[in-house]
């Protein structure tokens, strides 16, 4: 056991990601894991232990204060929390201590423990339990914590797919550890970007297992996209602002020949997915990908057209503050008289947001469940 934790987990920030009264950069199941891989041995060797969906830097930094971690490796999904960890690592001394790489066999190598942050999607686990499983070492401990109540018995199934024994520890403080060990030679391959046709599309759409809504294509994206192709498009440039799997930026590549389209979201396995949608579709060369947190990093002006499904959630929270945040990078990127396009749920009161944020809005299509508006950006 290593001497109590230095770092107050409560004093991280979310920061450049949303932050709220009701939002928070840590919580018990950041703290339950690493009090219960506090018990392990091993820990303090160079590159023995990956630190996967950590969130804001509570597992990672925890880990080098806590456990005496040397050089962890660590894997996030999203450009918010890796850029929440990197600022969070400078403000308490850890800046360079740890290995940010991909999900695969350099960040897994070699790895004797595991500390995760349970995914939401279980297609999401499936893919890093597969991977954990084929390159971790084989005496690998797996400790998968998440909050009870976004806990299933499918992430059990999941587990047990890949590792012959799955535990499940105690609760605490509404949190739960399960600890998975000996990896299964036996295990199925897991195939990942998935694919599906769409036919009523004409679409291929891939996807990795951290992207929302996995192939299919969810209700409000058909019927933005139902909207803006009637209305034609006429822009030469386009960004598809949060573009998860690709299919807006697929489907208006492939109905304008001389269109280009830059395909931007925070989640790598997004953008990854996206770039395979498009060739898929034979429009690689017209769709360009970027990890980026709210398109940052594009230049200011530099595009006729936005197309925006924004979430209205964050994490477990009902709130606008990520689609406000996109609507503001929206009004960014638009050159003077571009358009944005979003679509949301009706009883959203987006029309204002978007008004004020961006520019003059109308409301161009209703259906019983989501409205899309139109918004002009102001000279």
């Amino acid at each position: 056991m290593t001497s109590a934790p230095r770092l107050d987990l409560a004093a991280l920030r979310r920061f450049p990601d949303v932050e709220a009264a009701n939002l928070f950069a840590s919580d018990s199941a950041d703290r339950l894991l690493l009090d219960t891989a506090d018990a392990l041995e091993g820990i303090q060797r160079p590159g023995t232990v990956a630190l996967l969906g950590d969130h804001y830097g509570a597992l990672t930094l925890g880990a080098l204060d806590q456990l005496g971690a040397v050089e962890p490796r660590v894997y996030q999904d999203l450009r918010t929390s890796q850029l929440a960890l990197a600022a969070n690592a400078e403000s308490f001394g850890y800046a360079n201590a740890y290995r940010h790489l991909p999900l695969g066999p350099e960040l897994l190598s070699g790895v004797s423990t595991v500390l995760l942050q349970l995914p939401r999607s279980l297609a999401e686990l499936d893919q890093i339990a597969a991977a954990v499983a084929r390159y971790a070492a084989s005496d690998v401990v797996v400790l998968a914590g998440g909050r009870i109540k976004h806990m299933s018995r499918g992430m059990n199934s999941v587990l047990e797919k890949y590792f012959g024994l799955v535990s499940v520890g105690l609760a605490r403080q509404k949190a739960r550890v399960l600890s998975a060990y000996l990896p299964r030679a036996d295990a199925p391959s897991a195939e990942y970007p998935q694919r599906e046709f769409h036919a009523d599309l004409d679409l291929w759409v891939h996807a990795h297992g951290a992207v929302f809504a996995g192939t299919s294509v969810d209700i409000g994206t058909r019927f933005l996209l139902d909207t803006v192709l009637a209305e034609g498009i006429t822009a030469g440039t386009a960004v598809d602002l949060g573009c998860g799997s690709g299919i807006v930026a697929a489907v208006l590549a492939k109905s304008r020949t001389g269109l280009h389209v830059t395909a931007t979201d925070r989640s790598e396995a997004a953008v990854a997915s996206a770039m395979e949608t498009a060739k898929a579709n034979g429009v690689g060369t017209q769709v360009t990908t970027v990890h980026d947190d709210a398109a940052s990093t594009l230049p200011a002006g530099s595009t006729e057209l936005v197309v925006l499904n924004p979430p209205f959630h964050l994490d477990a929270a009902v709130h606008a503050g990520a689609a406000l945040k996109l609507f503001d990078a929206a009004a960014r990127l638009l050159a003077p008289g571009g358009e944005l396009w979003t679509v949301y749920n009706r009883h959203l009161d987006y029309a204002a947001q978007l008004e004020r944020r961006v520019g003059p809005t109308r409301v161009v299509a209703r259906n019983p469940k989501f409205s899309v508006a139109v918004s002009v950006r102001r000279s």
